[in-house]
């Protein structure tokens, strides 16, 4: 952590504002459970993309901060790849309370046909419905997976 911080400060100015290097911090620094430094980077990026918001999103869930995970979903304002829908969805079943029900649920109803065939995807959201007691959707979201993996 020592070395990575001292990147971190010793970074130029020029790199400070560059996506790929921000959220790079943004996911060691959570990685450490530094989440406040994380934060810190994350509000001083100007134009965020969606692999900044998984990174961000995705340290909340590993810090077992589930609350925060749910409430910077729901700032996204530009579109979601298969990644987010799988981290969110992980993170309404962590939390299994009836706001990450209700998110859950919304995520996956709308949730575009090409990720249904994802068998992390799919399986995050099936996870997700089994905790939340609801078999039916879950079976129905199984039948739904056109290429079953089992390595996957």
């Amino acid at each position: 952590m020592k070395i990575g911080k001292k990147l971190l400060a010793e970074m130029p100015e020029n790199y400070r504002n560059h996506n790929i290097t921000s959220t790079s911090a943004i996911d060691m620094l959570m990685k450490f459970g530094d989440v406040e430094s994380a934060e810190r980077i994350f509000r001083s990026i100007e134009t965020k993309n969606i692999i900044t918001y998984n990174a961000m999103i995705k340290g909340y869930v590993g810090n077992e901060t589930f609350e925060k995970a749910l409430d910077l979903f729901e700032q996204i304002d530009i579109e979601l790849d298969d990644v987010t829908y799988t981290i969110v969805f992980n993170a309404c079943a962590k939390l299994c309370n009836d706001r990450a029900l209700k998110i859950g649920k919304e995520l996956l109803a709308k949730m575009p046909e090409n990720y249904r065939n994802h068998n992390i995807t799919s399986t995050s959201a099936i996870d997700m419905l089994m905790k939340f007691g609801d078999v039916e959707s879950a079976e129905r979201v199984f039948r739904s997976i056109k290429t079953k993996c089992a390595n996957n």
